[in-house]
């Protein structure tokens, strides 16, 4: 996380109608509703920790004191940002909104001096996204596990993630420790002397991630720990396929590919060691 200091207004213009600003807690409602409408897994509390967590990189263009897209960059140092949360209302749509923000955004992360831009983007956005100079990485699958299965036995687990942040940063390519605490806050940790699966609750299903291990053993391990709870709505588990242990877990656990999304870069080449990434944070966080 980095501090904003920037000479880029945060508030502009786009007509005499629509205007650029920065997102308040009292957008919160209309964002979620926003997210909701789109079928997305983030709840309320998601969209208030990604204000707390990045106060200075969630914007949103307001029509007639309407919430009518948003957009959010989230630094990890200035070595890498991830943009997410490019939501626009269906009233709204086919007018630029989304190009307008992002365009806004980039122009931040250039004032920051970030070397690289993440984001994972779903096929209907990668035109624009390509538009912008984003090349595609790798995909990224979303698995989904029903409900009625019934939960996996285990005991309980470390809570601890402050043994994981250094093989976190190794594996991702950037310090996240920020997010990591932020995220025990909102959910549950297990951790063992391999790794740490961090999960918490969604508004379609439990998230189940991020999940950052050594090997396949370690990670089955701490699988069995984190869905030892029944979950009322069912997982979300978001991989990046190139992991093969992470994929064969997921049909050893249950799980089934849902939808594929491309994550796509710009600037600098930015690679961990994504082997041992069993599962993303989000698609709005990496």
């Amino acid at each position: 996380m980095i501090d904003f200091e920037l000479s880029v207004s945060v508030e502009f213009t786009l007509n005499d109608a629509a205007t650029i600003r920065l997102l308040t807690s009292d957008d919160v409602p209309q964002a979620f509703e926003l997210s909701s409408m789109a079928g997305w897994n983030q709840t309320a509390d998601d969209w208030i920790s990604l204000l707390r967590l990045a106060p200075e990189g969630c914007f949103g263009v307001e029509i007639k004191n309407r919430l009518a897209a948003t957009t959010t960059l989230f630094c990890y140092g200035t070595s890498l940002a991830w943009i997410g949360m490019v939501l626009t209302h269906p009233d709204f749509r086919r007018q630029g909104l989304a190009t307008k923000l992002l365009r806004h955004v980039l122009a931040i992360a250039d004032k920051l001096a970030i070397r690289t831009l993440k984001l994972d983007a779903t096929e209907m956005g990668q035109p624009l996204y390509r538009s912008l100079g984003f090349v595609p990485e790798q995909s990224v699958e979303r698995w989904v596990r029903s409900s009625g299965l019934t939960p996996v036995a285990g005991s309980p687990g470390s809570s601890d993630s402050s043994s994981w942040e250094e093989l976190d940063r190794t594996s991702f390519g950037a310090d996240r420790g920020f997010l990591l605490n932020a995220l025990l806050q909102q959910g549950e940790c297990n951790s063992t002397s391999g790794g740490c699966l961090l999960t918490r609750a969604g508004r379609n299903a439990s998230y189940l991630g991020p999940c950052v291990v050594k090997d396949a053993h370690s990670a089955r391990e701490l699988l069995e720990l984190g869905l030892r709870a029944p979950s009322v709505d069912g997982w979300y588990w978001d991989i990046l396929p190139a992991n093969r242990d992470a994929t064969a877990l997921a049909k050893e656990f249950g799980f089934a590919p849902q939808r594929r999304l491309v994550r796509m870069s710009r600037g600098e080449p930015l690679r961990g060691r994504e082997e041992f990434i069993y599962a993303i944070a989000g698609f709005e966080f990496g």
